[in-house]
């Protein structure tokens, strides 16, 4: 790893140096990766960056007993944006320390799923946002991190929901039954040797329900075979895609990891299927992926590789090196034994190329 800072700045000798941005490794403070790991996927992803240095800006007084973990990462966001060095080492450490004290999953010295915190604080912060909106001590926000009032919608949602649509057809009466849902991230089934784009295929595949699956047709007034599919109506600015690497297994009574090789290209076109406009798409760019090493959910590391300004750098906590673009398939996964210790991508960001020209 690259730990020599003002080698990589001779590396980045380019206009990454000449924008004003900045490449900062994080502390590890014993099992903390998982975090860290999630912070630099989302600073380097600029519409979520640019939003919480403007709470910063606009919140410059907050006195202690208001601290939060917005505030918290804004502080933190805030002070490596503002440094004189473009590279260097930051200690995250009060923003850690909020965490463990806000919740009681994250205050020991275990390792932590980086997708649960990833939820957790996207969550967090949608609530926070809300009840500053409402003048409310608690935000009314749902397991999805959608608001119960479009009033009380944030930047959040702005930035990262998007809809689905569950719809289900009776076999019957052919009558059409549909559903939408908000969604923050998209949890995606994974198989050996694939794409991630056959994935999402999968994910919208059509559903058979039977036998003792029958659907109760509102129409019929029975029990009626139908077919279901989950369908995206709206897509996010931010499409975060979450691989379900980790599954539970009776035979072992434990949670184990699935390292499959899931190809993921940099640049993803979706279409909005269940668009009125019958094909809307957008064009994403890969902006950040965050990587799980190790044999396990309970055994292993978190890094992160992002993408700026035309380069791809790779951090793991407190180091920071240059990446050629070809390497970054080496965090697909691997094509044998799904037992073996893997660096497997494990969360995707990708950015609508609209948003990326205005930010």
């Amino acid at each position: 790893m690259g730990g020599n800072i003002s080698q990589l700045e001779k590396e980045l000798n380019c206009e990454s140096l000449t924008v004003n941005e900045h490449y900062f490794g994080l502390v590890n403070f014993g099992n903390s990766c998982y975090c860290n790991s999630v912070l630099q996927a989302l600073y380097f992803c600029r519409p979520f960056r640019q939003k919480v240095l403007e709470y910063k800006a606009k919140n410059k007084r907050v006195s202690q007993n208001k601290e939060t973990l917005l505030t918290c990462l804004a502080d933190l966001y805030h002070h490596i944006a503002t440094q004189k060095k473009k590279t260097g080492t930051v200690a995250p450490k009060k923003f850690i320390a909020r965490l463990k004290k806000e919740n009681v999953v994250f205050d020991n010295f275990l390792q932590q799923d980086a997708h649960e915190f990833f939820n957790y604080l996207l969550n967090t912060i949608a609530d926070l946002l809300a009840a500053e909106k409402s003048g409310n001590q608690t935000g009314p926000t749902d397991n999805n991190g959608k608001n119960n009032s479009d009033s009380n919608r944030t930047w959040i949602q702005d930035i990262f929901q998007g809809t689905l649509t569950n719809e289900t057809r009776c076999l019957n009466c052919e009558s059409l039954s549909s559903k939408d849902e908000d969604f923050l991230d998209l949890s995606v089934e994974i198989q050996q040797n694939t794409s991630i784009t056959h994935c999402l295929r999968v994910f919208s595949n059509t559903e058979t329900l039977s036998s003792e699956h029958k659907y109760y047709c509102e129409n019929c007034c029975s029990k009626q075979e139908a077919q279901k599919r989950m369908r995206i109506k709206k897509l996010p600015m931010i499409l975060a895609l979450h691989l379900k690497r980790f599954k539970y297994m009776e035979s072992q009574n434990r949670h184990t990891k699935i390292s499959y090789r899931v190809v993921f290209p940099l640049e993803l076109r979706l279409f909005n299927k269940a668009s009125n406009k019958g094909g809307d798409d957008k064009l994403y760019d890969l902006v950040a992926v965050v990587i799980h090493c190790g044999p396990g959910p309970n055994r292993g590391h978190y890094i992160t590789i992002v993408k700026s300004f035309g380069f791809w750098l790779l951090f793991d906590d407190e180091m920071v090196e240059k990446m050629d673009v070809s390497s970054i398939e080496d965090f697909y996964g691997i094509t044998s034994d799904t037992q073996k210790s893997s660096e497997s991508c494990y969360i995707l960001l990708y950015q609508a190329r609209e948003s990326m020209l205005s930010s």
